[in-house]
């Protein structure tokens, strides 16, 4: 009896590695990176879906943090609006820190978009192209670095966020992506009025552009975060349908 046991071991031990294997194999991951882009050295994170497959292509968000948009910014960020929904909805996120320490509308914009193909490189994403996101800095930093690499992205999602710089042309450049803005009610500075005149004349051009106004919030938006990030989802989701007013849903 005990020879035919340890005949069975190898095989048992053999199963249970390949079931440990099978569960990392699926397990959402949070990966810490570097690349350097020219003279620069980005630090970054990366969040991969539950079940993720290299060979499979995944849609792809880029994120920024707002504030001095740190790795510390970028992890809250990440933590707060776009993991938990990301791994569970099938997407990738990318969310770089301020290289330098400049901001990416601030001279930080240089790395791209270098960094944006290092990245397609690395991942399949689908149909080579990002939704693009983040909360106050970080939403004027994705407007900003949408308008100057718009080849790269399907939807812009500011919360809040607008223009940096603002000029027809910057506007110009977005208006074939979906464009999703929130502000909180209670929100100061001059975040309402910039944000309220771009998405007029965005969908002046027939854009799908969003200006929600969040009741009772004030400049961090508690209503798309944590059990409610999946709104910030359903607008990537949305831009399925097209981003012109013509073939998709029209603008509010």
């Amino acid at each position: 009896m005990k020879r035919q046991s340890s005949e069975w071991m190898p095989l048992v031990a053999a199963t249970i590695l390949a079931a440990m294997f099978a569960a990392q194999s699926v397990r959402a991951e949070l990966l810490e990176k570097t690349k350097k882009v020219g003279a620069t050295t980005v630090h970054y994170k990366v969040v991969l879906p539950n079940g993720y497959d290299r060979a499979k292509a995944y849609p792809a968000i880029l994120v920024f943090g707002g504030g001095p948009q740190t790795m510390d910014t970028v992890d809250r960020t990440i933590d707060r609006n776009f993991r938990a929904e990301a791994e569970k909805r099938g997407y990738i996120v990318v969310a770089p820190a301020a290289p330098d320490g400049q901001l990416f509308f601030e001279g930080g914009e240089r790395i791209f978009p270098e960094f944006l193909k290092m990245i397609l490189a690395d991942y399949k994403i689908q149909d080579n192209k990002f939704h693009i996101a983040g909360p106050s800095n970080g939403g004027i930093a994705a407007f900003h670095v949408a308008a100057l690499n718009p080849q790269f992205f399907l939807s812009i999602t500011a919360f809040p966020g607008y223009m940096w710089q603002p000029s027809m042309a910057k506007l110009q450049a977005i208006s074939k992506m979906c464009v999703f803005m929130y502000v909180g009610e209670n929100d100061e500075y001059m975040w309402h009025p910039e944000m309220q005149k771009e998405a007029e004349i965005l969908r002046s051009k027939g854009t799908v552009a969003r200006y929600t106004v969040e009741k009772g919030q004030p400049h961090r938006l508690d209503t798309l975060a944590g059990a409610n990030a999946g709104r910030l989802f359903d607008g990537f989701e949305e831009t399925r349908k097209g981003c012109s007013q013509t073939t998709g849903a029209a603008g509010q």
